[in-house]
């Protein structure tokens, strides 16, 4: 079955988005980030967006490009240090955010997609992170309750993908796109390269294709730098 399209936009609007959804978005820091989907969702126009991300993006790229726009109404992430636009919001009260340690958030997506609707976990036992929660105790340890995490769309990018949705990720670009891809009711991929049913080698697939809904081969991707760091040349003083 071909799950390919031509755009970030075509995609959308089969998606149906719309105002109000909740939406994972992969990618570790600026790392494996679906650059064009998350241009065409700006373009879009769609406000009060729930934000499943492990971070925020930077001011001017990524998920910051939402913020700039305030389409975005609350975040669940792990790290929001480089963006002072997300700053600025959370301060001013106009953008919530609900703060999760990152291995938590990690198994969180992974349990929503596995089906698993709650587990119990040692992180954050005793700090604010565990107000409200239930707590229990197993093998004289107290565990904290955690929720699966689920959306209505996952945006995803892949290194390498196939028209039936067959995915392969590089390196860091691994961290949280699989796991979303099956947490979400909708998933769309887009990839640097789009190649025909079959070219694959099944052992290679990081996220089968019953996972995927749509797929698109990115226009061209930045691949902006976070923070660039360079080690003195041989002899040079640091």
């Amino acid at each position: 079955m071909d799950k390919s399209v031509k755009t970030a936009k075509e995609a959308l609007a089969k998606a149906k988005i719309r105002d109000g959804m909740t939406i994972m978005v992969g990618g570790f820091g600026l790392c494996g980030i679906p650059e064009n989907l998350i241009a065409a969702l700006r373009d879009s126009g769609v406000k009060n967006l729930t934000v499943i991300s492990n971070n925020a993006g930077v001011d001017d790229f990524g998920l910051g490009l939402l913020l700039q726009t305030r389409q975005i109404k609350r975040m669940v992430s792990t790290y929001v240090g480089e963006n002072a636009t997300f700053e600025k919001q959370f301060l001013d009260g106009s953008l919530e955010l609900e703060f999760v340690p990152q291995g938590t958030f990690a198994e969180r997506i992974r349990a929503g997609g596995a089906g698993i609707p709650a587990f119990f976990t040692p992180a954050g036992v005793g700090t604010v992170i565990a107000e409200g929660k239930e707590t229990r105790t197993f093998d004289g340890k107290e565990y904290v309750m955690e929720r699966g995490l689920r959306a209505d769309l996952a945006l995803v990018k892949a290194y390498r993908g196939d028209k039936a949705g067959n995915l392969v990720y590089r390196k860091t670009a691994r961290n949280f796109n699989p796991m979303m891809a099956t947490a979400s009711d909708f998933t769309i991929a887009e990839v640097e390269e789009l190649v025909e049913i079959g070219q694959i080698n099944s052992d290679n697939v990081h996220t089968p294709g019953i996972y995927v809904d749509l797929i698109l081969r990115g226009e061209k991707y930045e691949k902006r730098i976070e923070q660039r760091t360079n080690r003195p040349k041989s002899g040079a003083r640091a």
